[in-house]
This record gives C-alpha cells, sequence and structure tokens, in this order.
C-alpha cells in the first residue's frame, strides 16, 4: 500500500509530470525582480500570454477554484490591489481584501509577522503593500504561504516591473537594443527602482531624466554599471526623446516628502503634451504606471503611442500567471 505524503511548500500536488519549470515557482515567494533570470521572464510572459487568451475567449475560469488570496495593503491603492483582486476571481478564486488596515488589528498594534501569520490561517497566499522598505521579506520571513511584495516603501516593486516589461515585449517586440527613457521622480519611484533593475538582463541604453533632487540612487546605477548597462542622467527631456524607444513617465510623489517646499519645486517639472511628442519617433510607446498629477496631459490619451491603459490590462495577465504559478496551477 502507498502511503501519502502531503506536498511541502515547493512541492504541488498539481504539476503534470516533470514539469520543472511550473515546480521552480511552486509555494515561493515573489519579492524582488533580483531571482528572475531571462528565461524566467520567458516563461512567466508565455503563461501570462495564454491568460490573456483564456481571458479573451471565456472571461474567468476555474483554475484557481477553492483558493483564497489576502490583500494587505497598508497604503493606498486603485490600480494594484483591483488587478489582484481580478486576477484572482478571473481565475476562480476568492478574495480577502484588507484595504484599510486602520480599520483593523494593525491599528491595535499588531506586528507584521503575526498579521502575517494570522492571514495565512484562512488565505493560499498574501500580496503586501508596505511603506517600509523590506517588509515584503519580513512577512516572508514569518510566512508558510507565498508572499507577493506589491510595493514595499521606496524599494521595489517586482510585479509592476513584470508587467511593465510586458508591455514592452507585447507592444515593441523585444527588448534588446532599445532605448528606455525614465522621466520625473526617480529617486522615489520604486516602479523604476525595479524595472531598471530587470532591463540590466538586456541589451538596452537606459536615459534617467530627473529633477537634481529626484535622480536614480547611486547604488541602483552603480549595480547597472557593473553589469555593463549603458546609462546617462539629464535634466531635460529635449536631448534623448528622438532617439527614445520607451518613454516611462513617473508622477513626483507628494508623499514621499517632508519638505513641502522641495515638493512644490519640482511637482510640474515635466509634462509630456502632444507638442513635446512632435519630437518623438512615430514607432515607440509611453508608459507611466499611474495615478498620473498633470504629468501626461489627457491629449495623449488618443496617441497610439500612449500605451499606460494598455500597460494596466497587460497587469492582469501577468498577475493571474504569477498567482497560479505560486499556486502551482499555471
Amino acid at each position: 500500500m502507498t502511503t501519502y505524503v502531503p506536498p511541502t511548500r515547493n512541492q504541488s500536488p498539481y504539476l503534470p509530470f516533470g514539469d520543472q519549470r511550473n515546480a521552480q515557482f511552486y509555494g515561493k515567494d515573489i519579492l524582488s525582480v533580483n531571482q528572475f533570470n531571462r528565461d524566467d521572464l520567458e516563461y512567466i510572459f508565455g503563461v501570462a500570454k495564454e491568460m490573456r487568451e483564456m481571458v479573451t475567449r471565456i472571461g474567468t475560469f476555474d483554475l484557481l477554484k477553492g483558493k483564497i488570496l489576502a490583500n494587505l495593503f497598508y497604503e493606498p491603492s486603485t490600480r494594484t490591489s483591483s488587478s489582484f483582486t481580478s486576477a484572482m476571481e478571473r481565475l476562480g478564486g476568492s478574495v480577502i481584501p484588507i484595504n484599510e488596515v486602520r480599520y483593523s488589528s494593525v491599528s491595535k498594534g499588531e506586528s507584521l509577522p503575526d498579521t502575517v501569520r494570522t492571514l495565512e490561517c484562512y488565505a493560499d497566499v498574501i500580496v503586501i503593500r508596505h511603506p517600509e522598505s523590506g517588509s515584503a521579506a519580513l512577512a516572508a520571513k514569518y510566512a508558510r504561504k507565498p508572499i507577493i511584495n506589491a510595493g514595499d516603501g521606496v524599494g521595489e516593486h517586482p510585479t509592476q516591473a513584470l508587467l511593465d516589461l510586458f508591455t514592452i515585449v507585447s507592444e515593441l517586440g523585444n527588448v534588446d537594443g532599445l532605448t528606455v527613457t525614465m522621466l520625473g521622480d526617480l529617486k522615489y519611484g520604486r516602479t523604476v527602482h525595479s524595472l531598471a533593475r530587470l532591463l540590466s538582463q538586456f541589451i538596452v541604453k537606459i536615459n534617467y531624466v530627473s529633477p537634481e533632487i529626484l535622480r536614480m540612487p547611486s547604488e541602483i546605477i552603480a549595480e547597472l554599471k557593473e553589469k555593463g548597462v549603458s546609462q546617462s542622467e539629464y535634466n531635460t527631456l529635449d536631448a534623448v526623446l528622438p532617439k527614445t524607444d520607451v518613454l516611462y513617465v513617473t508622477r513626483v510623489q507628494k508623499e514621499r516628502f517632508e519638505n513641502q517646499e522641495e515638493y512644490e519645486s519640482v511637482k510640474g517639472a515635466y509634462v509630456i503634451t502632444p507638442e513635446v511628442m512632435e519630437q518623438a519617433k512615430d514607432k515607440m510607446i509611453v508608459m507611466h504606471p499611474l495615478p498620473r498629477v498633470g504629468e501626461i496631459s489627457m491629449e495623449m490619451d488618443d496617441d497610439p503611442r500612449a500605451a499606460y491603459f494598455r500597460q494596466m490590462e497587460y497587469g492582469l495577465y501577468v498577475r493571474m500567471a504569477l498567482l497560479a504559478m505560486v499556486l502551482g496551477k499555471a
């Protein structure tokens, strides 16, 4: 008689025999873009494309029926929170939404490890956004269930970077050989921190355009330099826009500033308008993690190069893929 041995965190009972690629992600945390190589990215994007086809054809399906996601957000979120909720529900799973932590035990002083250990009693995977860098890694240290980092302070936002790269691949066909210009708040913008690291796996040129006080952190520039990435810094967009394939715009984040005067001095430093875009290539894309607060005019929305709302849709498919992968059902 064969004795049943329950699966461990890294061993799924649902995986097809020999599916080592899927087994590699089962039960794993998604904490940083540094955990992915190019083969991983190709696999993730392949699954994301399948998810897109399934949503287009039938809308929702039961791949994760019976599974529960806990959405734990210590910071306000519209896109990321609703994207994960939609992803889980389209896969047939359920969601525990915790978007207002002031109404939870956290407001009573409960520690992050205790909150995570409580939620994993009810959920199969936990998505967390927290204002402190390293918080997702701390949560993962204490959790038995997979943790997905949905943004930790000014640190990383790995799922955003993955959907950003998937957008570039879907819109332009490839990544190697492209010139990517990052514009705006590069100091506090965790989205550009993660995307820059992810792009370092490709043959790209990266331009950083920002006010002096919002420059890309020197440690990230040094990290990419060690990997041989071509990088340049500018204060104005004019010199680089004509050669740009991907213009990645970020808002100046008021909530990250302790000095209100500093925020006021840089909040309108760059505004993308149809007039500005006359200098840009006909075949290129403008991206933005959203929300925008004036850095891209609404007149740009009808420009076919404006990819920021399509970017949000691509994010749904990437997050569906990640949920299915960490739960062993990809």
